[in-house]
This record gives C-alpha cells, structure tokens and sequence, in this order.
C-alpha cells in the first residue's frame, strides 16, 4: 500500500520558515522525503535541513526574481504553503494605517503574490496543492487584534478563489488556521509565569472562549493538518478552511 505521506521526489516551498509553524511544517516536509525550499526575511540558526532563500514576501519584484531563480533550479512545484504572517496589536482606533497596511501586505499579501507568480506553472504541470496557514482570528472577533484579524480573514478569500480558478487544472487549495500555538509570536503575548493556562481557561471579559481539549497546540499539531492537505488524503477536498483551535472557537 502507498504511503500517502511519503513526499518522496516532491518540491514543496513553505514561507515563513525560519522559525515558529513554518519552521516545522518545512522540517516535517524534509523528513518525509520531499525537497523542501524554505522562504522568510531571515534564518537564525546556522544550519537547516533544507534549502533556505532569504525573501521579503511583501515585495512583488523579489518574490517574482525567487520565484523564477527557484523554477530554474526545480522545475516542478507540488505544494505551496504560505505560512508567513505577523502580528500587530492594537484597538482599531488605536491602529495606525501603516501597521494595518504592514499586516496586509505580509499576510494576505504575501500569499497572494506567492500564489499569483506560481499559479502559471501550476496550470502547465496540471497537479499541485496550496495550504495557505491563516488563523482563528480570522473566524471570531478578537480584541486589540484589528489589522490582524482583517488580515488573516483575507485568506480565505483568496484562497478560495484562487481555488476555483485551479480546480479544472487538477490543482487543490486549502486553509488552516490555528488557534493558540506554542511559537515564538506566541510567547510575545504570555508575560506572566500564569500566562498559557489563563490561555487555556480563556478571558471571559475579552469575550474569549477557552481551549475545550485543555492544551495549547504545538507546531507540529499544525504541521500535520498542513500535511494532510498536502498528501492524497485529501485529494477531494478544495475550497475548505479547518480551523485546528482544540475547540476554542467551538462551531464558528
């Protein structure tokens, strides 16, 4: 019986890998077989299990130059996954204009111009498969989170067009989005040793639930959704957000 999970001989290009979601998704990639490029403004650590090109996503001219440098040297592409994202917090009157355009630019913008500049050698190769990562922000309201909520909801418009304009190509496009995850951007928010279990339980006075399975996620409970609409597991499935929250946001 075929794996579905070995990506064995498969290209899979993963922004926002330097670190967080991203870093995982492109390591659990590398050790399932495929050929992983890995795209972000920065890497930290001085080694990575794969390939490592340094991109500001927001800018159309070099993320057009990347990715035509990276179809030179691979051809092929069988999955995107567009994990890049930041946070800026802050009420809606509080927010400046130029946070709310920075989160835009580099979370919804950013998929968008990954998605536009590959999109031509999906059609031509006929096959392929996008996992944009969003959040549960982007589903439910959340306080002093205006630009990112907005941002992240973005996603699954786009993503759910650019879905049907690939569908007759063969190519499926997919969103997850998370809830509260154990990553860096995380932790920016935890500034007390109570911090992730009050998390857990929720802040009822913020008008937000908390986590029903107890426990805040790791990257790699994300990694594996972002696997799974990667593999032929989901070879059917197109046009769908899941939103991997251990229940915080219940039935939004």
């Amino acid at each position: 019986m075929i794996n579905p999970l070995d990506f064995s001989g498969k290209t899979v290009w993963v922004t926002g890998a330097g670190r967080g979601i991203g870093l995982e998704v492109a390591n659990q990639f590398t050790e399932l077989g495929a050929k992983v490029i890995g795209f972000d403004l920065m890497f930290d650590e001085s080694a990575y299990g794969f390939d490592c090109v340094v991109l500001d996503i927001s800018n159309e001219k070099s993320v057009k130059q990347a990715v035509q440098q990276t179809f030179t040297n691979f051809p092929v592409l069988d999955v995107l996954v567009n994990g890049a994202g930041i946070l800026r917090l802050g009420s809606v009157e509080e927010t400046s204009l130029e946070d709310f355009k920075h989160c835009f630019n580099v979370n919804a913008g950013g998929a968008f111009l990954m998605i536009k500049h590959t999109m031509p050698s999906f059609k031509s190769q006929q096959h392929g498969a996008i996992v944009t990562i969003s959040s549960n922000a982007a589903k439910v309201p959340r306080q002093n989170m205006a630009a990112y909520c907005a941002s992240k909801a973005a996603l699954s418009a786009l993503s759910h067009t650019a879905a049907l304009e690939l569908a007759s190509y063969g190519v499926r496009c997919n969103v997850v989005c998370p809830g509260s995850t154990d990553t860096p951007m995380q932790r920016l928010l935890w500034t007390s040793d109570e911090a992730e279990q009050n998390t857990i339980k929720g802040f009822p006075e913020q008008y937000k639930l908390g986590i029903p399975l107890g426990k805040i996620a790791q990257p790699s409970d994300i990694a594996q959704t972002v696997l799974f609409f990667a593999s032929s597991m989901s070879n059917h499935i197109t046009m769908q957000d899941v939103v991997a929250d251990g229940g915080a946001t219940l039935n939004a």
